[in-house]
């Protein structure tokens, strides 16, 4: 058999500009090619001539990389002098099966976890960072490494990490920014997740999170966001060329924060599963992401919305609508960052501010628990104080 061997970088060619893409090891046998992903992902830029340069821990990527590429190499030696073709999954498999005293036990039992996982796929994404993020930092790799001192090490670790900055930010001279409070307590709910299902299957005998109940803590910064009503008001009206990308994305925007839908929920909607009850248009359905039921009914702009799109939902991939809020935040002379989640903290805040009741909004937006719903009446609470200083400073001397 004739045989050779490479690393490439997204071989489908899938990774848009300025978005890491997953690094490969290609083997071509008889001229048939075969790819197996190393689970490490990269700028672009950052991987040269079979090397990962110029980010950050790219010597232990490298080395990580040369441990897949050398367990692929035997797995595919064995297979050509045993005279047997080539089995893409029994390759994979062997070049992922690790034993529980291998240097990387813990990162091959995580990567070989994360696709086993009872998740919805918006939340899966969030898991491939942490993978990332352990293999970057190079601490944790095994199960002995599993301990609160490490957990304490790596939280120090993640508070002084910079979030990526893609090409073109740099070519703009876009200074990195560190990850805030709930970046970091994302990874380490991910993390503590993660070893909670160990300790089921016998890998660890303690989940050291378990010993740090109340340690790490979300941030309250995004629970603040919200817009006033005369800002939805501005947003609504604001003029845009008719089907233009901005047009959909002020539409898709107004929809969310008139039904406080999660984009998951809003891209999955069906208005045939509405029913007419005493002239309103009403859903109770279940929250793609947690399952938990919620109560859904049409408000006029909402209706509005649908009128113009024949009954369906504007459609637009979440990043680009994300970029396509910032121009329209600018256009608005908003200040307030605009994102598609803060159309759900603005519903919650308006329909709390105009004397709904918290257990019915908990009801609309499908939380678990009232807890979470909770947090935006304290956001209503600091808006009362603020205006309140305001006043004050107003009248002081008088």
């Amino acid at each position: 058999m004739k045989k050779t061997t490479a690393l490439v970088f997204d071989h489908r060619n899938r990774t848009k500009e300025g978005q890491k893409g997953q690094i490969e090891v290609r083997v071509i046998v008889n001229r048939k090619s075969y790819y197996i992903g190393t689970g490490i992902k990269v700028y672009r830029s950052e991987f040269v001539a079979g090397r990962v340069v110029n980010c950050p821990g790219a010597d232990k990527l490298n080395e990580r990389i040369a441990i897949i590429y050398n367990k692929v190499m035997e797995a595919v030696n064995s297979s050509i002098a045993s005279n047997k073709s080539i089995n893409i999954e029994d390759l994979r498999r062997k070049v992922w099966e690790a034993s529980d005293h291998d240097d990387d036990a813990l990162l091959f039992w995580i990567h070989e976890q994360i696709p086993l996982l009872d998740i919805k796929e918006g939340t899966r994404k969030h898991y491939y960072p942490l993978e990332n993020r352990l293999r970057e930092w190079g601490k944790i790799r095994t199960w002995d490494d599993v301990t609160t001192e490490k957990i304490y090490e790596f939280d120090a670790w993640l508070h002084g990490l910079c979030k990526p900055v893609n090409e073109a930010s740099i070519r703009a001279g876009v200074a990195p920014k560190r990850i805030g409070n709930a970046g970091v307590y994302n990874y380490h709910k991910t993390f503590k997740t993660l070893l909670r299902r160990a300790r089921r299957m016998g890998k660890i005998t303690i989940n050291p999170y378990d010993l740090l109940v109340g340690e790490f803590k979300r941030g309250d910064k995004e629970s603040t966001e919200f817009l006033t009503e005369a800002e939805m008001e501005k947003i609504r009206k604001l003029p845009l060329k008719r089907g233009s990308v901005l047009d959909i994305s002020r539409d898709l925007f107004v929809f969310q924060m008139y039904t406080g839908l999660a984009y998951s929920d809003a891209e999955a909607f069906d208005f045939a599963k509405y029913k007419k009850v005493d002239g309103a248009w009403i859903y109770v359905g279940q929250r793609i992401k947690t399952g938990v039921q919620y109560v859904s009914e049409l408000l006029p702009p909402v209706v509005k919305i649908l009128k113009k799109y024949q009954g369906e939902v504007p459609q637009i991939n979440n990043s680009d609508y994300n970029r396509r809020l910032k121009e329209i935040q600018r256009m608005a002379e908003i200040d307030t960052r605009l994102h598609s989640h803060l159309a759900r903290h603005t519903f919650a805040t308006w329909m709390l501010a105009n004397d709904v009741k918290i257990e019915n909004v908990r009801k609309m937006l499908g939380h678990k628990s009232i807890v979470t719903t909770q947090r935006y009446a304290k956001v209503l609470a600091q808006s009362v104080h603020d205006d309140y200083k305001k006043m004050r400073s107003k009248l002081r001397g008088k």
